[in-house]
């Protein structure tokens, strides 16, 4: 049996690789094909090199496609929406992993796509996804992307390495690039945090693209301070920043909802800069973007709405990480589905066997 993932982007990989081990460990070929991106080339040959995994390389979409019906694999993995699977779907079978749990609209919207299965995570999204598209088969695995870290496999991160204190406990800023955070920080945002280590992993747009040119001066600014840490483009995955850390500060990315996934606190600032088009009479662009499932934001973490407010809540949340954990634990259940390392042998299951 030969499984195609396809990687439009080099963020998707961290979902995919601990299916693609349980697939390899029973005997599955699994291939990853690549879309070439003019800033990321390098980074994406050194990352498929160290895994050793086996690549192609297309231009975009369409020729994914043609690479898909001359090698007629058994499946192809999507991590977003893909259009007119029609010949495709002649010789493969085919299967949404979303890329993210997070709160974005486009988590429900890609389902509108003609992929044929989709693994979902947790009953709410499960039955919520059955009444938007009632013709379409998804199938409950849970979230394959922590199971290195529940299953003790995920990498370790010497703070040593990265010049930050290992008697210090550790803070994880992990914003998304839009809306984010970022810009609504102040200068001296490390400084305000200097009794912990902060790790900041930004979203791979926020350090590439030019249009986020003010959140990566203020990155390159953060990194100055000795008790701060700025991953850069090569650290594709944020598993072994969320297995170090004691709490995660995040905004509208759905790794709140990994994080605390795993039991830890985590805080959420429900504060961002927007574009002016997303502002005023346009702010109903904004209520789009983010679907209504930001609301369990506040569920599993402390809502912020100033930098005054996280710096109060960051100590207490430190200092008592136990204040919402049967919050997080009913909500995880909820939103993440079964957090028990086994998701990504649930869905080797269902690709093998058509039986999860």
């Amino acid at each position: 049996m030969r499984v195609f993932f396809d990687i439009q982007h080099l963020y998707y990989v961290p979902q995919y690789l601990p299916v693609k081990e349980e697939l390899e460990n029973r005997g599955v070929e699994c291939t990853f094909v690549l879309y070439t991106q003019q800033l990321l080339n390098n980074v994406l040959k050194e990352y498929v090199e160290k895994h050793q995994l086996k690549n192609i390389w297309v231009q975009d979409k369409s020729m994914a496609q043609l690479v898909y019906k001359e090698q007629k694999p058994d499946w192809i993995i999507y991590g977003n929406a893909c259009e007119d699977l029609s010949e495709v779907h002649v010789h493969s079978k085919t299967a949404l992993m979303q890329h993210g749990i997070g709160p974005k609209s486009c988590y429900y919207d890609v389902s509108n796509s003609p992929i044929m299965h989709r693994f979902v995570e947790g009953q709410h999204r499960l039955k919520r996804l059955q009444k938007l598209f009632p013709n379409k088969s998804f199938i409950d695995t849970g979230y394959a992307k922590l199971d290195p870290i529940l299953n003790g496999t995920c990498d370790d991160i010497d703070l040593n390495k990265i010049n930050l204190d290992p008697n210090k406990q550790t803070i994880l800023y992990a914003p998304t690039f839009y809306p984010s955070s970022i810009e609504c920080l102040p200068k001296n945002f490390p400084a305000l945090f200097d009794k912990y280590n902060i790790i900041i992993k930004p979203h791979f747009f926020s350090l590439i693209k030019k249009s986020y040119q003010s959140q990566q001066r203020l990155l390159v600014h953060w990194a100055k301070y000795e008790n701060t840490y700025v991953s850069n483009v090569n650290e594709v995955s944020i598993l072994p920043y969320m297995k170090i850390a004691s709490l995660m500060i995040s905004d509208a990315s759905s790794t709140l909802f990994e994080f605390t996934a795993l039991n830890k606190p985590a805080i959420w600032c429900d504060f961002y800069k927007l574009r002016w088009s997303y502002r005023g009479i346009f702010s109903f662009r904004f209520k789009r973007r983010l679907d209504d499932d930001l609301k369990y934001f506040g569920k599993v973490a402390a809502r912020t709405t100033n930098i005054k407010e996280l710096v109060e809540q960051t100590s207490l949340h430190i200092a008592t990480p136990n204040i919402k954990e049967m919050e997080r634990k009913e909500m995880t259940e909820f939103l993440t589905g079964k957090v028990d390392g086994k998701s990504s042998e649930r869905i080797a299951n269902f690709i093998i066997n058509g039986d999860h």
